[in-house]
């Protein structure tokens, strides 16, 4: 009886996080384009869909993953020991980065726009080992003690270097796959990993130190997919082991076969499900192999955590086929209908509300921020934070959409965005560093994700003379980068504040 309360709670929380998207999404279509999209109904049904996933997704999470990740994060931290906990950082990175919705949508995205040269498995490999070696570095700086500015003005000086010889086909997908590593999977654990081991270490403080985890975790994947890019667009191997992929596809055999299966709605359904499986397969590993050759102790209530899984498998496949059927046709069609109004304002207006409304409701940056007021000890509002961060969002999708609608390259836009960042990051107050990277990472919600990749395809699509792959990805970098800066610009202007008031008095 406690579960279901508990599933209904979820579910609920779930619909408000897409409510938001309904009511600005019912807004424009109602006032502004005044017409009725021609599928609203599988739209609708999708949507509705996506609300059950994500509640089945989070109800697995808390009762099989989350209480075992944070079990073997306290007794790592007890033993003390710098291998086990670099080990199982990158395990635990490695594992919630490749079972991540979000970065699951992008990759299949790009697989498919690229034709096939940009392999969708290969992409969120390499991400997933990138995040993984970045979370045990990040482990190593915890347990050091250093300050996490060097680490990020290092980082993105590399970040802005690759991005100057990066193909324009790989530099918009590289900045939206570092965005999307940190979601619904990989915050909370990431999180609670940097934030546990602060607590544990004496000397640490848990603002300066716990946070900057998840920073890290969405730089380095934009160094890696990057690096991917330049050798794919670079070198005619990888040219003609893509047409085989296209020609094997196309071959009349495989596609009798695909048809086949595709033909039997339970085949296909299973198959689904053992993707899901396969994708969730990482974490299982990392969490019986930790649990039982290293700590050696026995799960507790394992018939709920195995249970626990598998809603994490069913809540994944019905998030995926609710992203087919509702979150990605809406984004392209509110794209297709905005352009045909011929007023570039309501596109301006729609990508702000949009980024807006979605950051407001976002679950990820609304316990983060509890985490930071309740560290900062008075030094900061999380309600402050949260608005901090949407308006950021909101200007960062507008200023990403306007490059779409303009036509400029994505390099000076990013590279002038991670300049800024970086002048900040030597001018912030040390304590607001590592969050201010933290919250850049959790303003890209698994229901916002999908709607704004979808909204950049969509006007890359429509617009004369835009090339799908170079312009309709990068909306998602844009969304981290603003947020940063809004969050470092409002700790200085405090700072300042401060100075002047006690020079005054």
């Amino acid at each position: 009886m406690n579960q279901l309360r508990e599933f209904l709670h979820l579910l609920n929380h779930a619909f408000r996080n897409l409510l938001p998207i309904i009511l600005v999404v019912g807004i424009f279509q109602f006032l502004i384009i005044r017409q009725v999209p021609d599928q609203w109904l599988p739209m609708a049904i999708g949507l509705l869909v996506v609300v059950l996933g994500v509640a089945l997704f989070l109800q697995g999470l808390e009762l099989g993953i989350f209480p075992i990740g944070k079990n073997l994060s306290n007794e790592f931290a007890r033993k003390g020991s710098l291998p086990l906990l670099m080990i199982f950082g990158f395990c635990l990175g490695f594992a919630a980065v490749v079972a991540e919705p979000a970065l699951i949508a992008v990759a299949s995205q790009a697989e498919i726009i690229s034709e096939g040269r940009i392999s969708a498995m290969i992409l969120r490999l390499l991400v997933a080992v990138s995040v993984g070696l970045v979370v045990a570095l990040g482990v190593v700086r915890i347990l050091l003690g250093h300050s996490l500015h060097w680490y990020m003005i290092i980082g993105y000086v590399v970040v802005v270097i690759v991005t100057f010889f990066a193909p324009e086909e790989i530099v918009g997908l590289a900045y939206d796959s570092g965005g999307v590593t940190t979601n619904i999977v990989t915050v909370p654990l990431i999180a609670a990993l940097g934030i546990g081991l602060a607590v544990s270490v004496r000397g640490r403080n848990p603002l300066i130190h716990g946070f900057g985890l998840v920073g890290l975790a969405v730089m380095v994947p934009m160094i890696s997919v990057q690096i991917y890019g330049i050798i794919v667009y670079s070198f005619g191997e990888a040219r003609e082991v893509s047409q085989g992929i296209v020609e094997a596809v196309a071959d009349p055999v495989v596609t009798e076969v695909v048809q086949e299966i595709a033909g039997s709605v339970v085949l296909g359904m299973l198959r689904d499900l053992m993707i899901m499986f396969r994708d969730v397969l990482p974490i299982i590993a990392v969490v019986l192999i930790f649990q039982y050759l290293v700590i050696r102790k026995h799960i507790a209530h394992l018939h709920k955590v195995m249970g626990g899984f598998l809603l994490v498998i069913v809540g994944l496949y019905a998030f995926v086929v609710g992203l087919k059927m509702g979150l990605f046709p809406i984004g392209q069609t509110m794209a297709e209908q905005l352009i045909g109004l011929d007023r570039w304002l309501f596109v301006y207006l729609f990508a702000f509300a949009i980024g807006f409304a979605t950051t407001m409701a976002e679950p990820a940056l609304i316990a983060i921020g509890q985490k930071a007021e309740e560290a900062a000890k008075g030094q900061l509002n999380g309600n402050v934070i949260r608005i901090l961060v949407a308006v950021g969002v909101a200007v960062g999708i507008t200023i990403g959409v306007h490059r779409i609608i303009a036509g400029d390259s994505i390099h000076y836009y990013i590279m002038a965005g991670y300049a800024v960042v970086i002048l900040l990051t030597f001018l912030s107050p040390k304590y607001i560093v590592a969050l201010a990277y933290d919250l850049g990472g959790v303003t890209t919600s698994e229901v916002t994700v999908p709607l704004v990749t979808a909204l950049g395809i969509g006007l890359a699509t429509h617009i004369e003379g835009r090339n799908v792959m170079i312009d309709g990805f990068g909306l998602i970098a844009f969304a981290s980068i603003f947020p940063i800066i809004s969050v470092m610009l409002y700790a200085i202007t405090v700072e300042l504040a401060n100075r002047w008031r006690e020079a005054e008095s």
